[in-house]
């Protein structure tokens, strides 16, 4: 398996010809890199006009590993080949390295460059990639593997260190300016850019060279003008450490390179990097597992608007007097608390006449705002602040708590937020804990995350109080009043729910599966083996305009459009699934005695969606009739994943003989002049994470053609 690496952008505050000279200082040899033992010119070449300096060296690394593996292997040392590209004019140095030593078993290719600063031509930035390919190695695959990646990432950061150590050198020497590169005084010659006055780059005792494994970590080649923002396409690692904490240089380049892939197939509609780097988290940085638990999270709120709940949800009289929780100030940490008084809980009161859907929405309505207070306190605390604290007090706690319809909607509401808001809970203090907690916590702790579970604390009666309690996690001035503490919290007090507000028989819902919001936009459909989803759209006039957002849930499919002057017959097929509302239907239009060509005939190339895919795209109807959006699914094993497959897959792989792939769509038809900036056009098309999505940019689209969206 191919080993990547993506860095942040690291950014030095200095200028490109300073950074430069101190670059120069680590040839031929380097005492701060141990690992580097000096370093010989093959080929070096300059331009005309001095403007490009290209130097191509060999490099001697002495690697860190077993000396029984070195034996076996024959060789004490590694060699690798470096190209330097330096550009004087354009301020930009490319180095490109790979390995000489075993070539044909291991492959290492690493690309890095330093560039100005696109918002500060004083400053410098310096980025790198790297990949390596272990073909064979005398049975030590694996082993050379673990070696290879720990001296990278352990140099990675070094790099920057070494260049910041021959920057200061060179400023005690009193070398604190270095002119830019100029032209030389040549009659006639052109400047194809604008270049601020400089210095001939003979001048400069620099040959843009560094070994490739020692990983200049340092500043980065800043990509377009958004390098270092946090909303723009590549991380700055300031950043990082400001908004998302210490991550070690394999985390960071997990982050960075989910965050590409998203940016690839979800445009405009990218999570906040917090976000992202929660899923990670979840899937202990494992890219393809945490892609797609992210992907089912982000297809899931889409499908259910989760985004807008805070604007939308308003919780009912019933649930703000009778529900326990609430959010009150912060713990030590800065993390925000929550407060659940669980023990002065209805639960039964409250599922029977709320039903499970409200209490869903406001649980869901809780993590969205403590996502919000998350950010909140990182801007008031100067620091990551990317979880928050509960305080469960279980005092009163009893077995009306554990009416079984209670605690099976409690197991599914923790199943929703595992699913979607994980490592949000920072820490958990269970306070009070009574003799009957033991029975709730054995049947809630197997469908809780291991990794959660890992941040519980659990007191019973009053061991809260004093020293190892309360006091160490929570500052005494904030401890509520209920627990011992000095501070008022306005926590409702709960109480029995009258069963005169309980829901009758013919109210309930739907017990088996919690609906959230029955009138989403979106619409669900089952692709199968042989059976294509198909939707019409009758266009009466010309120069309309057929808008579509979808994503590809599970499988791979071909979406196509067709237009037809005769009406399609509509052939329902009801997809096999128990739980139907759940797989959504399966519809077929074309009939299969129509010829293409003739009956019907095609508006849009067929495009292949993968599993995971966010599309979006329209089409300018030249003609009246009908339009024919077609899902099909695409090749042998559409439904195949790299991942392990999902428990209800595999329940629904018992049952469905045939393979099945997974979609939700919406579409709609627009006058051509009311496209641009449609409230459901592709501008915002009601996908765009509002909660989770910092500012995003949306596609520009296609006039008679589509232009679809990954």
């Amino acid at each position: 398996m191919v080993q990547k690496y993506q860095s942040p952008v690291r950014v030095y505050k200095y200028p490109f010809e300073l950074v430069m000279a101190a670059y120069e200082k680590r040839f031929p040899t380097c005492p701060e890199i141990p690992v580097f033992l000096g370093s010989e010119i093959l080929h070096e070449s300059r331009s005309d006009d001095g403007a490009i300096h290209i130097i191509e060296r060999s490099c001697k690394l002495n690697v860190d590993a077993p000396r029984l593996l070195k034996k076996i292997a024959g060789v004490e040392y590694v060699f690798f080949i470096q190209k330097n590209t330096v550009n004087w004019k354009e301020r930009t140095l490319r180095i490109e390295a790979y390995n000489e030593t075993f070539a044909n078993r291991v492959v290492v290719l690493e690309t890095c460059s330093y560039s100005v600063h696109p918002e500060n031509e004083e400053w410098t930035c310096f980025e790198q990639s790297a990949s390596l390919d272990i073909k064979s190695f005398f049975g030590f695959e694996s082993t050379v593997e673990k070696i290879a990646m720990k001296q990278y990432t352990s140099n990675i950061k070094r790099g920057k260190e070494v260049i910041e150590h021959y920057l200061k050198e060179l400023i005690s020497q009193g070398i604190t300016f270095i002119p830019r590169w100029t032209p030389p005084p040549v009659c006639g010659q052109k400047d194809e850019q604008t270049l601020a006055v400089g210095h001939d780059a003979d001048d400069v005792p620099l040959e843009s060279g560094a070994h490739g494994t020692t990983k200049e970590q340092t500043g980065s080649s800043c990509p377009p003008a958004e390098a270092v923002s946090p909303d723009a396409d590549k991380l700055d690692a300031d950043y990082i450490e400001r908004y998302l904490g210490q991550l070690t240089p394999m985390q960071e380049s997990c982050l960075i390179r989910l965050r590409q892939w998203l940016q690839e197939t979800h445009k405009g509609k990218i999570p906040k990097d917090e976000h992202i780097l929660r899923f990670l988290r979840a899937r202990d940085f494992n890219i393809d597992k945490a892609r797609e638990m992210l992907c089912q999270s982000l297809s899931w709120r889409k499908q259910y608007q989760v985004d807008y709940i805070l604007q939308s949800w308003r919780p009912p009289a019933l649930l703000e007097e009778y529900y326990t929780g609430g959010w009150h100030y912060q713990d030590k940490d800065g993390r925000p608390l929550y407060i659940l008084r669980l023990g002065q809980m209805d639960t039964k009161g409250l599922v029977k006449a709320l039903g499970e859907e409200s209490l869903l929405r406001h649980v869901l309505s809780i993590n969205e705002e403590g996502q919000k207070r998350c950010e909140e306190n990182t801007n008031i605390f100067g620091r990551p602040i990317t979880s928050w604290t509960c305080l469960v007090d279980l005092e009163g706690l009893n077995m009306r708590h554990l009416w079984r319809p209670g605690v099976k909607a409690l197991l599914r509401i923790i199943e929703v937020v595992e699913d979607n808001y994980p490592e949000t809970l920072g820490r958990l203090l269970i306070v009070r804990a009574p003799r009957v907690f033991p029975v709730l916590w054995t049947l809630v702790s197997p469908f809780i995350n291991e990794n959660t579970r890992q941040k519980f604390l659990i007191y019973s009666g009053n061991n809260y109080q004093g020293p190892g309690g309360l006091v160490d996690y929570v500052d005494k001035d904030v401890i509520p009043d209920f627990l011992g503490g000095d501070c008022m919290c306005t926590v409702p007090e709960g109480g029995l729910v009258p069963k005169s507000l309980y829901q009758t028989e013919e109210e309930p819902e739907n017990s088996d599966h919690i609906r959230l919001w029955t009138e989403t936009i979106y619409h669900s459909a089952s692709v199968l083996k042989g059976a294509p989803h198909e939707v019409v759209v009758e266009i009466l006039e010309g120069e309309s305009v057929i808008t579509w957002d979808f994503d590809i849930l599970k499988g791979d499919v071909v979406f196509s459009l067709f237009h037809s002057k005769r009406a399609p017959e509509t052939s329902h097929k009801e997809a096999t699934l128990p739980n139907t509302s759940a797989a959504g239907d399966n519809m077929q239009l074309i009939d299969k005695t129509w010829v293409l060509g003739v009956d019907y005939s095609r508006m849009e190339s067929p495009l292949v969606c993968r599993e995971g895919e966010s599309i979006q795209g329209s089409h300018v109807t030249r003609w009246p009739g009908f339009y024919i959006l077609q899902w099909k699914m695409h090749g042998p094993l559409p439904c195949s994943g790299t991942s392990l497959p999902r428990v209800d897959d595999v329940l629904a792989s018992l049952q469905v003989s045939s393979h099945k792939c997974k979609l939700i769509y919406y579409y709609e038809v627009l006058a051509s002049k009311d496209f641009r900036g449609s409230m459901s056009s592709l501008e915002s098309c009601n996908s765009g994470f509002s909660q989770l999505s910092g500012a995003t940019t949306s596609s520009s689209q296609s006039q008679s053609s589509s232009r679809l969206s990954r």
